[in-house]
């Protein structure tokens, strides 16, 4: 039935997870060049276009460190880490830049914009997450 497909707790708590470990990576590098170049003169644009590769890079790097702990050897937890879904870190950062702008009118760091924009960066692609790991058996990581 498709309205079961929806309804599994050990889905949901597994992409849960995957999306936390994700969102953490993806929020270092992201409000990290933000706070960086928010005085810098740059357009917003540009800095919220870095702050995502950078976001997608330490999402990477922070994924690779953890696999690596779990006894991974390097080369296997990076082919690993670049086989998450870019979909979805890709989403999240979106909405959590969204919700930047709208928030302060710029690529501007301020402290009480982050709980805001992890709650969104992590809610966008948390069903995005949890299709992918029901349906296909992947996770992002």
């Amino acid at each position: 039935m498709i309205d079961d497909f929806w309804t599994c707790r050990h889905t949901w708590r597994q992409s849960a997870n995957n999306t936390k470990w994700c969102l953490i990576g993806c929020a270092i590098g992201d409000f990290g060049t933000i706070a960086l170049l928010q005085d810098s003169g740059w357009p917003t644009i540009y800095i919220f276009g870095l702050a995502m590769i950078n976001g997608i890079i330490a999402s990477i790097l922070l994924e690779t460190y953890m696999l690596m702990r779990q006894s991974f050897d390097f080369a296997s937890a990076i082919k690993t880490a670049l086989g998450m879904s870019l979909i979805s870190m890709i989403s999240m950062e979106l909405a959590m830049n969204l919700v930047d702008y709208l928030l302060t009118g710029g690529a501007i760091f301020k402290l009480w914009v982050l709980p805001i924009a992890l709650f969104f960066g992590f809610i966008t692609p948390w069903p995005f997450n949890y299709w992918r790991l029901k349906k296909l058996g992947k996770s992002c990581h």
